[in-house]
C-alpha cells in the first residue's frame, strides 16, 4: 500500500511527465491526492494513469472502506495540460477502475471528493462521477470544452443533466460559462459548501461516518441505487428480496443486530 508520498503508478504513458497521484491509508479511508500545484493539479498523461491505478487499488483493498479524492494545493483540477494530452478518447487506462464511470470496470464502493479553487472540465467529471461531493466557497467551476473545439468526454455532457436537468446543464454545456459554488450546489453538483479551506475536512468527516457503516450494506445500498438509475425502478426492485437475503446471512447483519438491543455502535467486519 501507498504511502503519503508514494505516487500510486501504473506505469503506461508520459515516461517521466510532470504531475504524480498521492495515496494513503487513514483507517479505513483511502485517500487519493491530485499533486501537480504548480499548474493548478492539471492532468498529465501519467497523472491519468496513476489515478486509475489508484481507483483500482482502492477497489482492492478490502480494509479500504470509503475514498476521498483532493486536490494539494489551491486547486482541485484545472483539466488536461493540453501541452502534454493528446485529447484522445482514451484518456484513461483499459483493464482497471475507470475513474469516470466511462470504462467496463466501475468503482463499487464510495467516494468522497473535496473541491476547492479551480475545478475546470476533467474536474467537473471526476466530481460528478463521485458520491458525494464538498466544495470550498471559493470554488469556480467549468466544463469549458466548447471553447476549444470539443465536447466534454468523460461523462460532462450526460452526468450533468443528469444531476441538474437539461436546462440547468445546458446554460453551462453549450456556453463554456464559469459557476460558482452555490450554483453547483443549487444544480445537486456539490451536496455542501463550506468556508476555503475546511473542505478537506469536512469530507473527511463524511468519509469516516460511511467507513465506519457495515460495509457490505453500503455496497449494496450504491448498487441498488445504481440499478435504478441505469436499468430503471423495475429492475432495482426486482434484485431488493436476494440482495436483502444474502444481507441477512452475514455477520455484520447479526452484528447489527446486537448492537441495536445493546445501544453501542456496531464493529462491522466485512463479512
Amino acid at each position: 500500500m501507498n504511502t503519503e508520498n508514494e505516487t500510486a503508478s501504473g506505469g503506461g504513458r508520459g515516461g517521466g511527465a510532470p504531475g504524480r497521484i498521492v495515496s494513503r491509508k487513514e483507517g479505513n479511508v483511502f485517500v487519493m491526492g491530485i499533486d501537480r500545484p504548480e499548474k493548478f493539479n492539471g492532468f498529465s498523461p501519467k497523472m491519468f494513469d496513476e489515478l486509475a491505478a489508484a481507483y483500482q487499488a482502492y477497489e482492492d483493498d478490502d480494509g479500504a472502506r470509503c475514498a476521498l479524492l483532493y486536490g494539494e494545493g489551491k486547486h482541485f483540477a484545472a483539466g488536461a495540460d493540453l501541452n502534454l494530452v493528446d485529447l484522445d478518447f482514451n484518456i484513461f487506462p483499459d483493464g482497471v477502475v475507470n475513474p469516470c464511470n466511462m470504462g467496463a470496470i466501475r468503482r463499487t464502493k464510495p467516494l468522497v471528493v473535496a473541491v476547492q479553487g479551480v475545478c475546470f472540465t476533467i474536474g467537473v467529471e471526476l466530481m460528478l462521477a463521485a458520491d458525494i461531493v464538498v466544495a470550498a466557497s471559493d470554488t469556480r467551476f467549468g466544463q469549458i470544452e466548447v471553447a476549444r473545439g470539443v465536447l466534454p468526454f468523460a461523462g460532462g455532457t450526460f452526468q450533468m443533466v443528469e444531476r441538474a436537468g437539461w436546462g440547468n446543464a445546458m446554460r453551462y454545456l453549450l456556453t463554456g460559462e464559469e459557476f460558482d459554488a452555490e450554483t453547483a450546489y443549487r444544480m445537486g453538483f456539490v451536496q455542501e459548501v463550506v468556508a476555503p479551506g475546511k473542505q478537506f475536512a469536512k469530507a473527511m468527516a463524511i468519509a469516516e461516518r460511511i467507513a465506519a457503516q457495515a460495509p457490505l450494506a453500503v455496497q449494496a445500498t450504491m448498487a441498488s441505487a445504481r440499478t435504478a438509475m441505469l436499468e430503471g425502478i423495475p429492475a432495482a426492485a426486482a434484485a431488493l428480496p436476494a440482495t436483502v437475503t444474502r444481507l441477512r446471512a452475514t455477520e455484520d447483519f447479526a452484528e447489527g443486530m446486537l448492537s441495536f438491543k445493546e445501544k453501542r455502535d456496531g464493529r462491522f467486519v466485512g463479512r
